[in-house]
This record gives structure tokens, C-alpha cells and sequence, in this order.
């Protein structure tokens, strides 16, 4: 078999992995952006404008206790957005602020986008 007859579909193959990535990174950032970064902040350091409104306030999610946190328990992330800690501290929050959130029907591409871009964020952070 020629070389190049096995490198095309390798390349082809490869190619298609890093859009599909991408592309999954694309819809995590979207959503962080849109649902998450007005209180955690675009850099999720607790930076956001509603980041000390809350009462906790909004924890940092780039310290080095969250990284093993999230190491310890992979699926952190995407439980803290399904369980919302306090009951309703994240649409009360919103709410006390005049912040409008639109609902969102979440699907497990969701949470997996949206838990693959934030761990990026916070080991890239440190």
C-alpha cells in the first residue's frame, strides 16, 4: 500500500477531530458567557459584575483548592449548575439583581461542552 493512500484518511480523520473539538469549545464558552461569566467573570476568578452579591459570594473556580476539586470530582462543574447550591442561590441571585436569564433546556452535550471549556479556563489560569 502507498504512503499516501494511508495519509489521506488519517489527515481527513484528524482534521474532523479538531473542528469537532472546537466546535465543542465554541458551545462551552457560549455558555459560560451567557450563564455563567456575569457572576464567576469571563477569566471565572469570581470577577463578574453580580460576583459579590451573593451571599456566599461567588468563589473563584481558578484556585488551586477547585483545581483539585474538580480533579477529585470531574463532574463538579456540571453538578454545581444542576444542583445549584443554597436551593435557588443562582436564580436568586439573578433575580434580587434584575438580571434576566433565559431558560435553557440543557442536554449532556451541554454539560460536556460547558465542563470541557471551564477546565481549560482554569488550568490554563494558573
Amino acid at each position: 500500500m502507498r504512503l499516501d493512500r494511508l495519509l489521506l484518511p488519517v489527515s481527513v480523520a484528524a482534521l474532523c477531530m479538531t473542528s469537532l473539538h472546537g466546535a465543542y469549545a465554541d458551545n462551552g464558552e457560549k455558555l459560560f458567557m451567557e450563564r455563567c461569566a456575569m457572576c464567576h467573570g469571563a477569566d471565572a476568578k469570581g470577577s463578574g459584575p453580580l460576583a459579590g452579591k451573593s451571599n456566599p459570594p461567588t468563589p473563584d473556580l481558578t484556585t488551586a483548592a477547585f483545581r483539585k476539586r474538580l480533579a477529585d470530582y470531574p463532574g463538579v462543574i456540571v453538578s454545581s449548575v444542576i444542583l445549584r447550591p443554597n436551593g435557588d442561590l443562582i436564580p436568586r441571585t439573578l433575580k434580587d439583581n434584575g438580571y434576566r436569564l433565559p431558560p435553557h433546556a440543557w442536554t449532556v452535550k451541554d454539560f460536556r461542552d460547558l465542563n470541557e471549556y471551564l477546565s481549560g479556563v482554569i488550568h490554563r489560569s494558573n
